[in-house]
Protein backbone atom coordinates (compact mmCIF):
# COMPACT_ATOMS: atom_id res chain seq x y z
CA UNK A 1 0.00 0.00 0.00
CA UNK A 2 2.84 2.37 0.66
CA UNK A 3 3.91 1.62 -2.55
CA UNK A 4 1.03 2.20 -4.28
CA UNK A 5 0.09 5.73 -3.06
CA UNK A 6 3.20 7.08 -4.26
CA UNK A 7 2.53 5.38 -7.50
CA UNK A 8 -0.76 7.10 -8.03
CA UNK A 9 0.21 10.78 -6.77
CA UNK A 10 2.83 9.88 -9.68
CA UNK A 11 0.22 8.99 -12.00
CA UNK A 12 -2.45 12.08 -11.00
CA UNK A 13 0.55 14.68 -10.80
CA UNK A 14 1.46 13.08 -14.76
CA UNK A 15 -2.01 13.69 -15.85
CA UNK A 16 -2.49 17.19 -14.82
CA UNK A 17 0.71 18.14 -16.22
CA UNK A 18 -0.21 16.17 -19.56
CA UNK A 19 -3.39 18.33 -19.64
CA UNK A 20 -2.42 21.98 -18.80
CA UNK A 21 0.82 21.31 -21.33
CA UNK A 22 -1.56 19.98 -23.99
CA UNK A 23 -3.71 22.83 -23.53
CA UNK A 24 -1.31 25.72 -24.28
CA UNK A 25 0.91 23.82 -26.29
CA UNK A 26 3.71 23.28 -23.81
CA UNK A 27 4.24 19.88 -23.36
CA UNK A 28 4.18 20.28 -19.65
CA UNK A 29 8.03 19.84 -18.35
CA UNK A 30 7.84 23.70 -17.41
CA UNK A 31 5.62 22.28 -14.19
CA UNK A 32 7.13 18.94 -13.98
CA UNK A 33 10.66 20.08 -13.66
CA UNK A 34 10.29 22.19 -10.63
CA UNK A 35 8.26 19.81 -9.13
CA UNK A 36 11.12 17.45 -9.31
CA UNK A 37 13.40 19.92 -7.96
CA UNK A 38 11.14 20.39 -4.42
CA UNK A 39 10.84 16.54 -4.41
CA UNK A 40 14.56 15.51 -5.32
CA UNK A 41 16.59 18.21 -4.39
CA UNK A 42 19.68 16.48 -4.72
CA UNK A 43 19.13 15.26 -8.26
CA UNK A 44 21.34 17.04 -11.10
CA UNK A 45 20.57 19.14 -13.96
CA UNK A 46 20.61 16.04 -16.28
CA UNK A 47 18.96 13.72 -14.36
CA UNK A 48 16.07 15.92 -13.80
CA UNK A 49 15.95 16.99 -17.70
CA UNK A 50 16.21 13.63 -18.45
CA UNK A 51 13.22 12.00 -16.67
CA UNK A 52 11.18 15.66 -17.87
CA UNK A 53 12.17 15.08 -21.69
CA UNK A 54 10.93 11.46 -21.15
CA UNK A 55 7.49 12.32 -20.43
CA UNK A 56 7.28 15.19 -22.70
CA UNK A 57 7.52 13.20 -25.23
CA UNK A 58 4.66 11.29 -23.94
CA UNK A 59 3.08 14.03 -23.74
CA UNK A 60 3.34 15.08 -26.91
CA UNK A 61 2.99 11.95 -28.75
CA UNK A 62 -0.82 11.82 -27.03
CA UNK A 63 -1.30 15.50 -27.71
CA UNK A 64 -0.13 14.97 -31.02
CA UNK A 65 -2.62 12.69 -31.95
CA UNK A 66 -5.69 14.17 -30.63
CA UNK A 67 -4.53 17.24 -32.31
CA UNK A 68 -4.29 15.50 -35.37
CA UNK A 69 -8.02 14.18 -35.39
CA UNK A 70 -8.67 18.01 -35.08
CA UNK A 71 -6.73 18.98 -38.08
CA UNK A 72 -5.25 21.71 -36.62
CA UNK A 73 -1.37 20.67 -36.71
CA UNK A 74 0.33 22.52 -40.08
CA UNK A 75 2.46 19.30 -41.05
CA UNK A 76 4.32 21.42 -43.78
CA UNK A 77 5.67 23.85 -41.33
CA UNK A 78 5.71 22.02 -38.44
CA UNK A 79 8.21 19.12 -40.24
CA UNK A 80 10.80 21.84 -40.81
CA UNK A 81 10.79 23.17 -37.62
CA UNK A 82 11.06 19.78 -36.35
CA UNK A 83 14.34 18.95 -38.37
CA UNK A 84 15.65 22.46 -37.48
CA UNK A 85 15.29 21.69 -33.27
CA UNK A 86 17.18 18.34 -33.48
CA UNK A 87 20.55 19.40 -33.65
CA UNK A 88 20.50 21.98 -30.85
CA UNK A 89 18.06 19.76 -28.92
CA UNK A 90 21.20 16.68 -28.82
CA UNK A 91 23.60 19.31 -27.55
CA UNK A 92 21.60 20.73 -25.06
CA UNK A 93 21.03 17.23 -23.64
CA UNK A 94 25.01 16.96 -23.34
CA UNK A 95 25.57 20.60 -22.21
CA UNK A 96 23.77 20.42 -19.45
CA UNK A 97 25.80 18.06 -17.50
CA UNK A 98 28.11 20.64 -17.07
CA UNK A 99 26.10 22.89 -15.50
CA UNK A 100 25.62 23.24 -11.61
CA UNK A 101 22.52 22.56 -10.13
CA UNK A 102 22.28 26.59 -8.92
CA UNK A 103 22.91 28.53 -12.07
CA UNK A 104 20.51 25.65 -13.61
CA UNK A 105 17.55 27.35 -11.18
CA UNK A 106 18.76 30.51 -12.30
CA UNK A 107 19.04 30.01 -15.71
CA UNK A 108 15.27 28.12 -16.14
CA UNK A 109 13.32 30.74 -13.57
CA UNK A 110 14.76 34.17 -15.49
CA UNK A 111 13.87 32.89 -19.05
CA UNK A 112 10.38 31.58 -18.02
CA UNK A 113 9.90 35.08 -16.47
CA UNK A 114 11.10 37.47 -19.37
CA UNK A 115 8.96 35.14 -21.77
CA UNK A 116 5.73 35.58 -18.84
CA UNK A 117 6.36 39.73 -19.33
CA UNK A 118 6.81 39.38 -22.93
CA UNK A 119 3.28 37.62 -23.25
CA UNK A 120 1.49 39.54 -20.43
CA UNK A 121 2.25 43.18 -21.62
CA UNK A 122 1.16 42.00 -25.43
CA UNK A 123 -1.23 38.91 -24.50
CA UNK A 124 -2.53 39.25 -28.49
CA UNK A 125 0.10 41.10 -30.44
CA UNK A 126 1.63 40.12 -33.35
CA UNK A 127 4.84 41.72 -35.34
CA UNK A 128 5.18 39.46 -38.19
CA UNK A 129 9.31 39.43 -38.46
CA UNK A 130 10.53 39.86 -42.35
CA UNK A 131 6.86 38.53 -43.79
CA UNK A 132 8.08 39.29 -47.16
CA UNK A 133 10.75 37.72 -48.59
CA UNK A 134 11.75 34.18 -50.76
CA UNK A 135 11.07 32.07 -47.80
CA UNK A 136 7.60 33.25 -46.87
CA UNK A 137 4.77 30.82 -47.15
CA UNK A 138 1.29 30.71 -46.69
CA UNK A 139 -1.37 28.31 -45.36
CA UNK A 140 -5.55 27.99 -45.62
CA UNK A 141 -6.34 25.31 -42.54
CA UNK A 142 -9.81 23.88 -41.50
CA UNK A 143 -10.32 22.27 -38.65
CA UNK A 144 -12.70 19.55 -37.43
CA UNK A 145 -15.09 22.27 -36.08
CA UNK A 146 -15.13 23.61 -39.40
CA UNK A 147 -12.65 27.12 -38.42
CA UNK A 148 -10.71 27.92 -41.20
CA UNK A 149 -7.44 29.69 -40.42
CA UNK A 150 -5.16 31.69 -43.14
CA UNK A 151 -2.13 32.88 -42.70
CA UNK A 152 1.55 34.45 -43.83
CA UNK A 153 5.13 33.79 -42.13
CA UNK A 154 8.65 33.70 -42.82
CA UNK A 155 9.37 29.90 -42.52
CA UNK A 156 13.37 30.42 -42.95
CA UNK A 157 13.42 32.83 -40.09
CA UNK A 158 10.88 30.25 -37.96
CA UNK A 159 13.11 27.39 -38.65
CA UNK A 160 16.78 29.74 -37.52
CA UNK A 161 14.87 30.36 -34.31
CA UNK A 162 13.80 26.61 -33.48
CA UNK A 163 17.47 25.81 -33.83
CA UNK A 164 18.63 27.74 -30.99
CA UNK A 165 14.92 26.64 -29.78
CA UNK A 166 15.85 23.15 -29.83
CA UNK A 167 19.19 23.56 -27.75
CA UNK A 168 17.36 25.66 -24.68
CA UNK A 169 14.33 23.65 -24.22
CA UNK A 170 16.68 20.31 -24.26
CA UNK A 171 18.94 21.88 -21.91
CA UNK A 172 16.04 23.28 -19.40
CA UNK A 173 14.47 19.85 -19.95
CA UNK A 174 10.98 21.60 -20.80
CA UNK A 175 10.76 20.51 -24.22
CA UNK A 176 10.56 23.91 -26.09
CA UNK A 177 6.68 24.35 -26.57
CA UNK A 178 6.45 27.19 -23.63
CA UNK A 179 8.66 29.44 -25.59
CA UNK A 180 7.88 28.01 -29.35
CA UNK A 181 3.67 29.24 -28.65
CA UNK A 182 5.00 32.67 -28.23
CA UNK A 183 7.05 32.83 -31.13
CA UNK A 184 5.15 31.42 -33.30
CA UNK A 185 1.99 33.74 -32.54
CA UNK A 186 3.52 36.82 -31.62
CA UNK A 187 6.56 36.72 -34.67
CA UNK A 188 5.11 34.12 -37.10
CA UNK A 189 1.70 35.08 -37.05
CA UNK A 190 -0.10 31.52 -36.24
CA UNK A 191 -3.41 31.43 -34.60
CA UNK A 192 -2.95 30.28 -31.52
CA UNK A 193 -5.13 27.28 -31.75
CA UNK A 194 -3.00 25.91 -34.74
CA UNK A 195 0.59 27.07 -32.89
CA UNK A 196 -0.60 24.97 -29.73
CA UNK A 197 -1.12 22.18 -31.81
CA UNK A 198 1.94 22.20 -34.17
CA UNK A 199 4.25 23.20 -31.13
CA UNK A 200 2.99 19.79 -29.90
CA UNK A 201 4.09 17.65 -33.35
CA UNK A 202 7.55 19.83 -33.16
CA UNK A 203 7.65 19.14 -29.38
CA UNK A 204 7.43 14.80 -30.13
CA UNK A 205 10.46 15.41 -32.45
CA UNK A 206 12.60 17.77 -30.19
CA UNK A 207 12.07 15.85 -26.91
CA UNK A 208 12.87 12.10 -28.17
CA UNK A 209 16.27 13.85 -29.81
CA UNK A 210 17.67 14.93 -26.16
CA UNK A 211 15.93 11.80 -24.44
CA UNK A 212 17.72 9.31 -26.52
CA UNK A 213 21.35 11.21 -25.96
CA UNK A 214 20.16 10.50 -22.11
CA UNK A 215 19.51 6.81 -23.07
CA UNK A 216 23.21 6.84 -24.66
CA UNK A 217 24.43 8.30 -21.51
CA UNK A 218 22.26 6.33 -18.98
CA UNK A 219 21.25 8.41 -17.06
CA UNK A 220 17.44 6.46 -16.92
CA UNK A 221 18.30 3.52 -14.82
CA UNK A 222 17.71 4.46 -11.67
CA UNK A 223 14.27 6.58 -12.41
CA UNK A 224 12.61 4.45 -14.82
CA UNK A 225 9.94 3.47 -12.81
CA UNK A 226 9.34 7.02 -11.77
CA UNK A 227 9.60 8.30 -15.64
CA UNK A 228 6.86 5.54 -16.18
CA UNK A 229 4.35 6.08 -13.67
CA UNK A 230 4.53 10.33 -15.13
CA UNK A 231 4.26 8.79 -18.38
CA UNK A 232 0.82 6.89 -17.89
CA UNK A 233 -0.90 10.10 -16.15
CA UNK A 234 0.48 12.17 -19.23
CA UNK A 235 -0.73 10.20 -22.07
CA UNK A 236 -4.29 10.21 -20.01
CA UNK A 237 -4.24 14.17 -19.12
CA UNK A 238 -3.07 15.15 -22.91
CA UNK A 239 -6.78 13.14 -24.66
CA UNK A 240 -8.10 15.69 -21.97
CA UNK A 241 -6.38 19.17 -22.83
CA UNK A 242 -6.62 18.34 -26.16
CA UNK A 243 -10.28 18.09 -25.81
CA UNK A 244 -10.68 21.34 -23.55
CA UNK A 245 -9.06 23.10 -25.93
CA UNK A 246 -12.14 23.19 -28.15
CA UNK A 247 -13.79 25.40 -25.66
CA UNK A 248 -11.10 27.84 -25.00
CA UNK A 249 -11.03 31.07 -26.50
CA UNK A 250 -7.62 31.31 -27.87
CA UNK A 251 -6.73 34.77 -26.12
CA UNK A 252 -7.43 32.76 -22.59
CA UNK A 253 -4.86 30.00 -23.78
CA UNK A 254 -2.49 32.42 -24.36
CA UNK A 255 -3.05 34.46 -20.56
CA UNK A 256 -2.90 30.97 -18.91
CA UNK A 257 0.12 30.29 -20.89
CA UNK A 258 1.52 33.56 -19.35
CA UNK A 259 0.26 33.14 -15.90
CA UNK A 260 2.00 30.06 -15.40
CA UNK A 261 5.41 30.77 -16.84
CA UNK A 262 5.65 33.98 -14.60
CA UNK A 263 4.91 31.56 -11.23
CA UNK A 264 6.90 28.75 -11.96
CA UNK A 265 9.88 31.38 -12.79
CA UNK A 266 9.13 33.44 -9.48
CA UNK A 267 9.82 29.59 -7.57
CA UNK A 268 12.89 29.13 -9.10
CA UNK A 269 14.44 32.32 -8.90
CA UNK A 270 13.30 32.01 -5.31
CA UNK A 271 14.80 28.56 -4.94
CA UNK A 272 18.12 29.59 -6.21
CA UNK A 273 18.48 32.42 -3.99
Amino acid sequence: MSELLPTLGWIVLGAGVGAYGTLIGAGGGFILVPTLLLVYPRLSATQLTAISLAVVFANAGSGSVSYARLRRIDYRSGIVLAAATLPGAVLGAIVVGYIPRRVFDLIMGASLILVSLFLLFRPGGSSPLWPVSRFTVGRRMTDSDGNTHVYRFNLGLAALFSVALGFISSLLGIGGGIIQVPLLTSFFSFPAHIATATAQFVLLFTSAAGAATHVVQGVYQPFLRLTLELAIGVVVGAQAGAAISRRTRAALIIRLLAIALGLVGLRLLFASA
